[in-house]
């Protein structure tokens, strides 16, 4: 035999276990391929230390891309026509600026949708609290039938498996398997979330000791607003967030022959009845309407609501009380919550210019 064609023999023989090789190498790159970890950045006048990250969720680069796309996926909902991005608008402060958000076939429920970010910082979601995760809100709206109206979430499943960018980037944030499971879409679209922060307001770099950064009539509004015996706000909207994230009977609705009874429909206790989740006062200019109903258009409305001592009902909670303000009061308290409108950033659009980082 000679030399050549020993040489082929060997090329032959050999070819089929350098493939083998070849595909296995690139299987175990693949499958060995860890997703990044994430670098949350927290724009000025938020706790990073106060950041609620599940120890069984932590925050990826691929998740998180992954979940801003099933954010805007219209596939979600039944005829393909809603996501969550159309009643949490990004432009309209990730909120809606209608009473009621429009579902699948123009029905509509009866509560206003709630801004979606700095939701980092609580557990409980809705106006309700029924949900007791990021991860369980967000398949909520998916299979509500006034919402996005899928029947199941094996639907939702079916649906995504039929398009080959979603098995990819399945593939890229839940490796080795990259499994289209409701747990992995609900902790992609959590992550996701967890990235809209709001902050860098006038207020934070007031409270920086930047002076001018507030006008004077919002400094006398914040003074009205920490004041016990005058606005007496901040006895609920505390902290950085401006929320206590629990739930008041202020009213609201109370005066409808069968009210929403809120909280008490989750958590069956005395005063629970038509009780809401106090909701966070950052970006509140950009987020009308006001209150779980939207019954309230303006800020200017809100305040005298607070002003009157709410609507009167045997549930009432007695923190809500008749302020009596002024008229120039009242001017400089609504000039005090403008002063909390900054700035929201998000996974692909973070532009704040004082920011805080946290290494998930």
């Amino acid at each position: 035999m000679t030399d050549s064609v020993t040489l082929r023999l060997f090329r032959i023989l050999t070819l089929p276990l350098l493939l083998i090789f070849t595909a296995c190498s690139s299987t175990t790159e693949i499958s060995e391929k860890k997703p990044a970890k994430y670098e949350l950045t927290f724009p000025l006048g938020l706790d990073s230390e106060s950041a609620i990250i599940p120890k069984d969720n932590p925050l990826t680069e691929e998740k998180i891309k992954l979940g801003k796309k099933l954010y805007f996926e219209t596939k979600l909902s039944l005829d393909e026509s809603i996501s969550c991005a159309s009643c949490h608008i990004p432009d309209k402060g990730f909120a809606d600026p209608s009473q009621f958000s429009v579902g699948v076939g123009g029905k509509k429920g009866g509560r206003q949708a709630p801004p979606v970010f700095n939701r980092i910082f609580t557990l409980k979601q809705f106006w309700d609290g029924r949900a007791a995760s990021l991860e369980e809100q967000a398949l909520g709206p998916v299979q509500n039938p006034v919402e996005m109206a899928m029947p199941d979430i094996d639907t939702v499943i079916k649906r995504l498996l039929g398009d080959s960018d979603y098995k990819a980037l399945f593939q890229s944030a839940f490796p080795p398997a990259g499994d289209i499971t409701a747990d992995h879409i609900a902790k992609s679209i959590a992550s996701f979330e967890r990235t809209i922060l709001a902050g860098n307001s006038p207020f934070d770099h007031f409270q920086m000791g930047h002076t001018d950064a507030m006008s004077e009539s919002a400094q006398r509004g914040y003074e009205i607003f920490k004041n016990e015996k005058k606005g007496n706000c901040e006895t609920c909207h505390v902290g950085f967030n401006f929320s206590d994230e629990n739930y008041y009977n202020i009213g609201v609705g109370m005066q409808a022959k069968n009210p929403d009874l809120g909280r008490h429909a989750i958590q069956e206790l005395e005063g629970y009845q038509g009780a809401f989740k106090t909701p966070t006062l950052r970006q509140i200019t950009e987020t009308a309407p006001y209150m779980h109903d939207g019954s309230q258009k303006t800020l200017e409305e809100v305040i005298t609501f607070y002003d009157k001592g709410g609507h009167a009902n045997k549930w009432l909670n007695p923190k809500i009380k008749p302020l009596k303000l002024t008229k120039q009061e009242k001017h400089d308290l609504l000039e005090f919550l403008k002063a909390l409108t900054g700035e929201i950033s998000w996974y692909g659009k973070e532009k704040s210019s004082k920011m805080v980082s946290l290494k998930n």
